[in-house]
């Protein structure tokens, strides 16, 4: 039914992903899975999911950094799916932003009542940008990156203009601070494989991004080249 919730379940375990499916089909919700965190954010841009049930540990991208765009970027919210080995990976989940977390092995039937608990709080009202305007962002070095204005911010608070594609990079960068990204990972994690016309114009995008954010941009200090794995920021980053 078109009114029953969509959840969408990221999972690259099949044997857990598509019983769990098949299970809660038959009780009422909508299903669409995901075997990674990459066809999960290709459905995320496509479909309205009204809840994401959400494994931690994935290989390429994990559950927890999906998670932490998923809150970045929409109100959708998650529960993840968790080992009993994970302790400190569900408590940084909550940090993040999920809603709840469910410990394998689990009953679907308890599964589902925690599904539908969390549907009902957040029932309330509909979705609204999680960023206000003029109100949140990700602070590092001399500079702020206000999200709902996307907009790049110097210590003297004059704006630097970014384009749509060097948001997201940077958007990419600030919320995976000191992690190695791939090529691939950044096209990925700032939405542009569509935009991507060739293997290297993520590198285009970073030395234009350079220029903005270096000093010293033949002599980057802050978006580094990790040779054979990608590109870092290296620099603290602090949600404000």
């Amino acid at each position: 039914m078109a009114d029953d919730p969509h959840i969408l379940i990221v999972d690259d375990e099949r044997d857990i992903r598509d019983p769990l499916a098949s299970y809660l089909g038959k009780n009422g919700v909508r299903i669409t899975k995901a075997e990674s965190a990459a066809a999960a954010r290709a459905i995320l841009a496509v479909h309205a999911i009204d809840l994401v049930l959400l494994d931690i540990m994935m290989p390429g991208e994990d559950g927890l950094a999906l998670a932490g765009f998923i809150r970045a970027t929409t109100t959708i919210p998650v529960i993840l799916l968790t080992a009993k080995s994970e302790e400190m990976d569900r408590i940084l989940g909550l940090e993040i932003g999920a809603d709840d977390y469910v410990t394998k092995p689990f009953s679907p039937r308890e599964l589902l009542a925690r599904i539908k608990a969390v549907l009902r709080r957040t029932a309330a009202g509909p979705a609204s940008p999680v960023h206000a305007p003029d109100a949140a962002g990700f602070a590092f070095a001399n500079w702020i990156l206000r999200t709902g204005e996307r907009e790049l911010v110097d210590a003297d608070g004059v704006a630097v203009p970014l384009s749509t594609g060097e948001y997201n990079l940077l958007h990419a960068f600030v919320t995976h601070p000191k992690r190695v990204l791939t090529r691939d990972q950044l096209l990925d994690l700032s939405q542009g494989r569509e935009l991507a016309a060739f293997e290297r114009s993520i590198d285009n995008h970073i030395s234009r991004l350079r220029r903005k954010v270096e000093v010293d941009p033949s002599d980057p200090k802050l978006v580094k080249t990790v040779w054979g794995g990608g590109y870092m920021l290296a620099a603290d980053v602090r949600r404000i």
